[in-house]
């Protein structure tokens, strides 16, 4: 680490971060970088983690990156106080992996709605979007160079992925997410394999034209390059390493809803079908608009339309006709757990990936599953087959979680408050779900079981603070770094909320989570924020599948709806989260 000097970088890089828009660093450069060497004393593997270094854009205008100073250790009390002397003492009990929100997606699919992204943001559209393929791979190939937890070297036991697997829950989508995390080799194209179909080159000033030496919104405004072969490299077969531990996967709502807020059903014939809708605007080439027939054009946009953007007004819609695939129709959810059921998709393992033959007909996708001795994790639901974006869970789901907490909880509280005492074998839980305490606000009832009622975040949040055993609740979702504690005027009742950014969007992290006991009463979780294995900077012309994976990382933090708050605060990254011991099997 010396090799980086890191005060001169450290001193430069706070006010660069400044100008920049990035999270600035909360204290001075000399305190942080002593903040940095204590940390580097307290972990065991550094390396390859942002402990190490974290991705810096440098320049002015599109910028590139470069390796900038690692993030410290922070440590959070919010729950209990620490004791001296607990690294010497600690006791690993396990060491994962948090992916989220990969969005494995079907670039030219015809119910992707790129055209809103002037008013819902990244969500509709990603300059980066066909590298996200190749992307999830360099975050892959991460976690098998590191192999073991960074702050105690305990081996990682396993990788969860929180939800929003896919983008539009399409089979090839989730036929690539297995090519990705199992190993194998994929091909993210589809329709004509002789041309690319999507809005990427379809002469719209709207999106970003890579290959297009005119100009657009994304090369006005944030500069981006002209890459003549980037849609041909982007669309090109490469192959996965896949991980080399096992891996368990939560469902989300992309998973299982189209554009993960409509009702799941809708679309079913625009998937497979022929024509994609596009919006080009008034700087349309001449070539495109003199290719458009009376049927591409859809008609006028009224001029009293309000757009949050004037230059987000759009003069025409048109529909372009793409080639059907039958790989694109969509799997329910259902389909979703046979595919991780399927022997040929078993990878790393477990069979299932935590799904079951209990969740086979799609209606229950929550489970259990042993972490380590005297560890269990369980997977939740959050979604709703009804449409909105966020989430809810319903009454069976809920019921269902309760009597397994209570079933290895020697002590809990009951519904007054009361602290209760039964002869149980006490199990440790870490809990996992796409949606959020405060994004489960979602009441919309679920037709897998539409009579039930559903149950918000505010709701399982009390319900979860009655049993002391819960350690944390891990998620996404949100597409930022947070991490909360739920607290409680009785210490051992308080847990932990980890959330994680996306690996769509920048930042592009995933997140290790170490379970210690100190013993001395309590116990630490540590989380460390991970970035794909894949070079800061090369060369444009580079369509390696490293360089088209590190191209992946600086067109998301050039996207012009790039967001520094994604980062989350400092004591939302690399923290040490201190919560009353509870000894499992006793």
């Amino acid at each position: 680490m010396a090799s980086l000097n890191r005060r001169g970088f450290l001193t430069a890089s706070a006010g660069l971060g400044f100008a920049l828009g990035l999270p600035a660093l909360p204290v001075s450069a000399a305190t942080h970088d002593r903040l940095v060497r204590e940390t580097l004393d307290r972990v065991a593997h550094p390396e390859g983690t942002t402990f190490a270094e974290v991705a810096s854009p440098v320049g002015d205008g599109y910028r590139l990156l470069t390796a900038g100073p690692g993030w410290p250790l922070h440590v959070r009390e919010d729950l209990v106080p620490a004791q001296s002397g607990r690294d010497e003492r600690r006791v690993p009990l396990s060491a994962f992996v948090q992916f989220t929100d990969l969005h494995v997606l079907d670039v030219q699919s015809p119910v992707r709605f790129e055209y809103t992204h002037p008013i819902l943001g990244s969500s509709a559209h990603r300059p980066q979007e066909a590298l996200a393929m190749v992307g999830a791979s360099a975050l892959v190939a991460r976690v098998n160079s590191l192999r073991n937890g960074p702050v105690t070297g305990r081996p990682f036991d396993f990788m969860m992925t929180t939800g929003d697997n896919t983008d539009n829950h399409e089979q090839i989508e989730l036929a690539w997410l297995m090519s990705i995390l199992n190993g194998g080799s994929l091909t993210p194209d589809t329709g004509d394999p002789t041309r690319f179909e999507g809005v990427q080159n379809c002469g719209s000033e709207l999106y970003w034209q890579p290959e297009s030496e005119g100009s657009d919104r994304y090369k006005a405004r944030g500069g981006f390059p002209h890459l003549p072969g980037f849609l041909a490299a982007a669309t090109a077969e490469f192959s996965s390493p896949g991980l080399d531990v096992p891996w368990y996967c939560t469902v989300g709502n992309h998973d299982n809803t189209p554009a993960g807020t409509l009702p799941a059903g809708t679309l079913g014939d625009v998937y497979v079908g022929d024509r994609k809708l596009m919006f080009a605007d008034d700087r349309v080439t001449a070539e495109t608009a003199e290719a458009m027939t009376d049927e591409d054009r859809l008609g006028e946009i009224p001029d009293e339309v309000e757009h949050p953007d004037p230059d987000a007004v759009t003069t025409a819609a048109l529909t372009s006709t793409v080639t059907p695939d039958e790989r694109r129709a969509p799997f329910d959810t259902a389909g979703f757990v046979a595919a991780h059921l399927a022997e040929a998709n078993t990878g790393p393992g477990p069979v299932g990936h935590g799904f079951t033959e209990d969740n086979a007909d799609g209606v229950d996708c929550f489970y259990s599953f042993r972490i380590a001795e005297g560890v269990l994790g369980i997977s939740m639901d959050t979604t709703t087959l009804a449409g909105l974006a966020n989430g809810s869970i319903g009454k069976t789901q809920y019921d269902w979680l309760e009597r397994t907490l209570r079933g290895s909880s020697s002590v809990y509280y009951d519904l007054l408050g009361r602290r209760r005492a039964q002869q149980v074998t006490d199990e440790l839980f870490v809990l996992f779900s796409h949606h959020t305490s405060d994004t489960m606000t979602n009441p919309l009832p679920d037709r897998r079981r539409p009579a039930e009622i559903r149950y918000i975040g505010d709701i399982l949040v009390r319900m979860l603070k009655r049993y002391p055993n819960v350690l944390a609740w891990v998620n996404g979702h949100t597409h930022y770094n947070r991490v909360r504690a739920h607290t409680s005027s009785t210490p051992e009742r308080g847990f932990w909320e980890i959330n994680t950014a996306s690996h769509i969007d920048h930042p592009q992290m995933a997140r290790s989570i170490e379970i210690v006991d100190n013993a001395d009463g309590t116990m630490s979780l540590f989380t460390t924020l991970l970035e794909a294995d894949s070079p800061y900077q090369v060369d444009h012309g580079d369509f390696s599948v490293e360089g088209l994976a590190s191209l992946y990382r600086e067109l998301s933090v050039n996207d012009l709806y790039a967001d520094p708050a994604n980062y989350g605060e400092p004591l939302d990254r690399n923290v040490e989260l201190l919560v009353a011991a509870h000894h499992p099997g006793r």
